[in-house]
């Protein structure tokens, strides 16, 4: 459905809004967050640009602050929003994981471990009673006592991520265990927990994709917003009341798809958003198809990096496929991975 080619020129679109330093914004002078810069980044490793990905994450570390955060948003190097969002400083894990799975670099391993340890040693700190962690620090350092379902799922990869980083570098992490185990329980069965974001698809299909909801339980997520979120032909709703469909969230219920062993519906929802591609393999954020309009009108990395992803994962060629295709490879032992 995409050709290897068209995939490469999607990783070139992503790879020129790169800047010179190893920031990868959300297109050249726009903002800068750690979760959508790791995502882009792994697209360039799907596509073999693997100098270019670790130049990503080497630009993150050189930012991270002292407790182990992120500012959540960035501009032109310099930090435009100091808040410390929780799925920001965790996300990192899974683009090391990632980069382990594309190319076997422990040297990469070995320079970013300091790093993703600082990061979900904070997210273990933000972790509330209940076992879901806060969205951010408040500016006294405590966790916010609100709890994101979408942040809380990208969370549960993360820590799983950085468990399976921790045995390849020998150094046990029981902490993230226990925080990961409890996430894992709330996300499955403490809705109460988490805010009413239920308008959101991401809401809808993230659990799944991050492996937190597998089987029947997966099963029955899906089939319960399907006809809320999914519009013919044109890919997924951003948010359920709003005439507006967004490549990326259409990519991730792909990717969902592929974790729930439906490949030929993921490929069915990857070919519905390719209206949104441009003639350089630069995709557009969204449409609104009530108006026949793109909006916003820009081309984001992680739109791209979105397709880069999914088209992998479905096609299961890429050392890194089952990192999405395959949640379950998280909670095995990093031989059996690996295999």
């Amino acid at each position: 459905m995409l050709t290897a080619d068209q995939v490469r020129q999607t990783v070139a679109a992503i790879a020129a809004e790169q800047s010179a330093d190893g920031a990868l914004p959300w297109f050249c002078g726009g903002q800068l967050d750690a979760w959508d810069s790791v995502e882009a980044a792994m697209a360039l490793d799907v596509g073999g640009e693997h100098d270019r990905a670790v130049a990503a994450y080497a630009w993150l570390a050189g930012r991270q602050r002292a407790d182990g955060s992120w500012a959540a948003e960035y501009r032109d190097g310099a930090a435009t929003d100091p808040g410390a969002e929780s799925n920001h400083a965790g996300y990192l894990a899974v683009g090391l994981w990632h980069s382990w799975l594309s190319t076997g670099d422990a040297g990469v391993v070995d320079r970013l471990w300091p790093t993703v340890r600082r990061a979900l040693d904070l997210v273990t700190r933000m972790q509330l009673a209940d076992g879901a962690i806060g969205w951010a620090l408040r500016p006294d350092g405590t966790p916010d006592d609100t709890a994101l379902l979408t942040g809380n799922a990208s969370l549960f990869q993360a820590l799983r991520a950085g468990i399976a980083l921790a045995d390849l570098v020998g150094a046990a992490q029981p902490d993230w265990e226990l925080a990961a185990a409890d996430l894992g329980r709330a996300l499955r069965d403490r809705p109460e927990a988490f805010a009413d974001r239920s308008r959101y698809s991401m809401d809808w299909y993230y659990p799944v994709l991050a492996g937190a909801l597998t089987g029947v339980a997966a099963e029955a997520r899906l089939a319960a917003g399907w006809d809320t979120f999914v519009v013919p032909g044109l890919g997924v709703r951003c948010v359920a009341d709003r005439p507006w469909v967004t490549g990326a969230e259409t990519c991730e219920l792909a990717l969902a798809l592929a974790a729930a062993g439906r490949p030929a519906d993921a490929i069915e929802q990857l070919a519905a958003m390719q209206h949104l591609r441009a003639e350089d393999g630069s995709y557009w954020t969204g449409l609104v198809y009530a108006d026949d309009a793109r909006w916003p009108v820009e081309r984001t990395t992680w739109t791209a990096a979105a397709v880069v992803l999914a088209a992998d994962a479905i096609a299961g060629t890429g050392p890194a496929a089952a990192l999405f295709a395959d949640p379950a490879a998280l909670d095995r032992s990093v031989t059996e991975a690996l295999r």
